[in-house]
């Protein structure tokens, strides 16, 4: 296992780029397999749940070519089996998103309960009711989920939650299901317009893209296509936060403006300065960090919703800015019941931060932070860490990276590119 050692205080400047969004790059592989023509994926991230999503379609039959550091191309002829491997499945949440696309190509699918962050209860509910909408069986029992349709026929589904991984998991389903499918109250991220896409340049028919309400019209078979994933917006917000609260200048290259509009004004809200020049994003250095009141003077709230409010991978990173910012705020994190656990690490390292209860955080700052030995309990909280090791006095190590590197490609080289002490360090076990 390996850690990072990072000397803190140091000023970061220069200019960076994002990776391939995470969030479109897992679901882009499922979605080689609806076809039997080649795929190619451009500007996927080279991180660790890419590479396990990708085992596992190899496990399934798919045959992968890596062309370049950031393409690979998914030929899928035939599929070997409809099971998802136990082992591959376990390892990343992601692997739920082989139902949608085994459930189409195979008519069955049978996947082990998922891994992922432990970040609280995180329902699947929605997914099945809705493949059972569309026709499919469902069973579970203790080797997993079983998925079985004879034949998918279109529906009128209103999902009970926004979510995002079962509305793309359904766009799979029902691209190539028969008849008209409309999906009421279905996520609209990025990411997922970024899928809807994919699916058509494949052949799909998938109508109302950036909305809640997607109207597909299934077909028959599903083609080959290369497609280009987009920049990854949480990636961008993770790097505004590093550059505010360690002080120097730094240029976010090809950071799809379009996409942090939100993001933006939550930043700002603490006090943090960035203009858009182009396609890239700059922060300025040598801000002076101050929390704004609401108009009345109160205490300001900041909290996350489904898009296009502020997401909540971003809430743990805003959270840390807070601790470097003055004055006073409160984080509600509707979303999750376990993402505020990582604030103990926050404040063994000195942060004046309330634990009100599972959903609920006061910070009160600016703190100065001071180096501590820390554990990244999952990849955001991870990320938030290593942002608070980069503005605090003295060293910090940080273990369980492996979590870092599920979402953050080799973070530790574009930190050192802009000037940040860090280094990774195998423990020798």
């Amino acid at each position: 296992m390996s850690f990072f050692r990072i000397e803190g205080g140091v000023p970061l400047s220069g200019r960076v780029r994002v990776a391939g969004n995470k969030n479109e790059a897992l679901p882009a592989v499922a979605a080689t397999l609806l076809t039997d023509e080649p795929v190619v994926l451009h500007n996927l991230p080279d991180i660790l749940d890419v590479r396990v999503m990708l085992d596992v379609a190899v496990s399934l039959g798919a045959e992968v070519t890596r062309l370049s550091p950031h393409a690979v191309r998914v030929h899928t002829p035939v599929l070997k089996t409809a099971q998802v491997p136990d082992d591959l499945g376990r390892r990343v949440r992601a692997s739920i998103l082989f139902a949608g696309s085994l459930l189409g190509r195979a008519h069955e699918a049978h996947l082990p309960p998922p891994g992922g962050d432990v970040i609280g209860r995180r329902r699947l509910d929605t997914h099945f009711e809705g493949f059972q909408a569309l026709g499919a069986n469902f069973r579970y029992d203790d080797e997993g989920f079983h998925l079985v349709a004879e034949h998918l026929r279109g529906g009128d589904l209103l999902l009970d939650e926004a979510s995002v991984t079962a509305t793309e998991n359904l766009l799979m389903a029902a691209s190539v299901a028969e008849g008209e499918t409309i999906l009421n109250n279905a996520a609209c991220e990025p990411h997922v317009q970024g899928i809807a896409r994919m699916l058509n340049s494949m052949g799909a028919d998938i109508q109302g893209i950036g909305s809640n309400r997607l109207v597909i019209q299934g077909v028959p078979k599903l083609h080959g296509c290369e497609f280009h994933i987009g920049p990854d917006y949480l990636e961008v917000g993770s790097f505004i936060g590093l550059a505010a609260v360690t002080g120097g200048e730094v240029t976010i290259e090809n950071a799809a403006p379009e996409h942090l509009r939100m993001i933006r004004m939550v930043f700002a809200r603490l006090g943090v300065e960035t203009r858009v020049i182009g396609q890239d994003i700059l922060v300025p250095g040598g801000q002076n960090l101050k929390i704004r009141q609401d108009l009345s003077g109160g205490i300001p709230k900041v909290d996350d919703a489904i898009w296009p409010q502020f997401p909540t991978d971003l809430m743990s990173i805003a959270i840390t800015v807070a601790t470097q910012s003055q004055g006073t705020v409160l984080f509600f994190e509707k979303m999750f019941e376990g993402r505020m656990f990582f604030v103990d690490h926050l404040i063994g390292m000195g942060a004046q931060i309330i634990l009100c209860d599972p959903h609920r955080v006061v910070v009160v700052g600016p703190t100065r932070l001071v180096g501590q030995r820390v554990q990244s309990p999952d990849v955001r909280a991870g990320m938030a860490l290593l942002i608070a090791a980069l503005c605090s006095q003295g060293v910090t190590t940080i273990h369980n990276i492996r979590q870092i590197d599920r979402g953050y490609e080799r973070i530790e080289e574009k930190l050192q590119r802009l000037g940040a002490r860090i280094e990774r360090i195998s423990d020798g076990n």
